[in-house]
């Protein structure tokens, strides 16, 4: 059985393909078990239920919530992701929320785009202008994200690939995310009836709790200390977990009888879906 509960889409958020396309691509790769997880949004649930049916392939609701984490023995906020599943797309307090921080996004953009022209400035960079902010927002099929201004640096020749428009500019000029606490991401998905999962807890690239220790064990106590009355589960298997990695959150789930998840998390760039070799019991803790 092949199993894949992260994956986005461009009509969600910042995937490189279209939600249909993402359909089609995980019936080819023959994948038994998807979620659709795309940030801060869960405009595309309906027709992603729709595709599954179609294509034969079993559903889970899904959706990635950023969360500002305050870590009280290091005094400050750190940005995680949770994961969301099982919730009913319906539930009007999720939708809601959700719609918040679309608008929030849409304001952070404009601020980052602000930043940019600031360093464009000491470089003899052409400015941004409102003509710019509406062609990048054309350009979003989901919620607004640093990708889509990243794709139009690339565009207009400023940089030549992601990693550069994150490195020299994206960074430097980024604006505060929605401060979304984890108590209250909790309270969203488990009033809708579902289940929040931290994703990729040792993701040493990414939004992970590497940004407050690389140590795996003092990861976990973290956790232990400040997430479990929040929390279900924990994403064990990702494309950026080693073995070591994926085997100290499996113990550590265990040790606390929580869900046990795993994904690609795939935006399409490269292709890595269904590339994990996730157990089949996985699918059975949601049955």
């Amino acid at each position: 059985m092949k199993i894949d509960l992260h994956i986005h889409t461009k009509t969600g958020s910042d995937g490189n393909l279209p939600i249909e396309e993402v359909f089609q691509e995980a019936k080819n790769r023959n994948i038994d078990l998807i979620s659709i997880t795309d940030h801060d949004s869960i405009d595309c649930q309906k027709r992603a239920i729709a595709l599954a049916r179609k294509h034969g392939i079993s559903y889970i609701t899904g959706v990635e919530l950023n969360v500002a984490f305050h870590y009280p023995e290091g005094n400050k906020d750190v940005s995680l992701d949770f994961l969301g599943y099982e919730y009913d797309i319906g539930n009007q307090e999720l939708k809601s929320k959700l719609q918040l921080i679309k608008e929030y996004r849409r304001r952070r953009a404009r601020q980052i785009l602000q930043n940019l022209n600031i360093e464009f400035d000491k470089e003899g960079i052409e400015r941004f202008t409102e003509e710019d902010l509406r062609k990048i927002e054309d350009s979003v099929d989901g919620v607004f994200g640093r990708p889509h201004i990243a794709n139009y640096l690339i565009e207009k020749g400023i940089v030549k690939d992601k990693q550069e428009a994150f490195d020299k500019y994206l960074v430097k000029c980024d604006a505060p995310k929605y401060p979304l606490s984890l108590a209250e991401a909790s309270h969203l998905i488990r009033n809708a009836g579902g289940k929040l999962i931290h994703a990729h807890p040792g993701d040493s690239n990414g939004t992970s709790l590497v940004s407050i220790t690389h140590d795996l064990e003092e990861q976990t106590k973290v956790i232990e200390k400040y997430m479990l009355q929040y929390i279900d589960g924990v994403e064990c298997w990702h494309t950026e977990h080693d073995e070591k990695t994926t085997a100290h959150y499996i113990e550590f789930a265990r040790k606390h009888n929580m869900f046990m998840t795993g994904g690609s998390d795939c935006h399409q760039k490269p292709l890595l879906m269904g590339t994990l070799d996730i157990p089949d019991w996985v699918a059975e803790q949601f049955s």
